[in-house]
């Protein structure tokens, strides 16, 4: 038994051996060395077929000695790839999973439209999505993030807003799409949106134009 095992080992080390020796010419043009399919998942038709023609190139690159760590940056290049995998599928395949970001809202920068995707990044477009609200103001991906987050996780629901006001203090307004202007404070958004929920359902509360709830622990209205 143990003489049976001794010999798979040397076995696999024997193969193990021919398959990482760089000076062996004639093995690493093999095919079955060389990408022959590369299999890429996530994206729509137009999408992938753009993806496989920019990436043709490694179809001539080895398997083995492919470097998933720098094809990585090159996708991640693209603005629009949130998450990403890339799998050596022996003996010939590369499998490449690509989850696209969500486009959250849009800002004007340079006098030019960019979408605020969900991984972080500023995204160019001609032609944007309208039913997306618009951030006036000098705002990062990060503020608006991070207003995102106090949103999401308080009674309020975002596919309410129309536009965003970013000021210099990092400060937010939010104009809904029934036209109600919501002042935020500096700190404790979330429970000033709470707050805003509960008491919002009155019959004073309705048609006025401003909610400003910018004191701590006050209300604020204007028709």
């Amino acid at each position: 038994m143990h003489q049976q095992i001794s010999k798979k080992i040397i076995i696999y080390l024997f193969l193990f051996l021919i398959l990482v020796t760089v000076n062996n010419i004639n093995l690493l043009n093999l095919n079955f060395l060389k990408i022959i399919t590369l299999n890429v998942s996530g994206l729509n038709n137009l999408e992938k077929k753009k993806f496989e023609k920019d990436f043709n190139f490694l179809k001539k690159e080895s398997l083995i000695f492919l470097d998933k760590t720098e094809i990585s940056k090159k996708i991640f290049a693209n603005k629009t790839v949130e998450e990403l995998s890339v799998f050596k599928n022996y003996p010939s395949e590369l499998k490449i999973f690509i989850k696209k970001t969500n486009f959250l809202a849009i800002t004007k920068k340079n006098n030019q439209n960019y979408y605020i995707g969900s991984n972080g990044n500023l995204i160019l477009t001609k032609n944007s999505v309208e039913s997306l609200p618009f951030i006036f103001g000098n705002v990062e991906p990060d503020d608006f993030l991070k207003l995102k987050t106090y949103i999401n996780d308080s009674e309020f629901n975002f596919d309410q807003i129309k536009n965003l006001y970013f000021f210099k203090s990092k400060r937010w307004d939010i104009e809904t799409k029934d036209g109600l202007i919501i002042k935020l404070p500096l700190n404790q958004i979330e429970k000033s949106l709470n707050n805003l929920s509960k008491i919002i359902i009155y019959e004073e509360f309705k048609n006025k134009k401003i909610i400003d709830l910018r004191q701590t622990d006050q209300v604020i209205l204007n028709d």
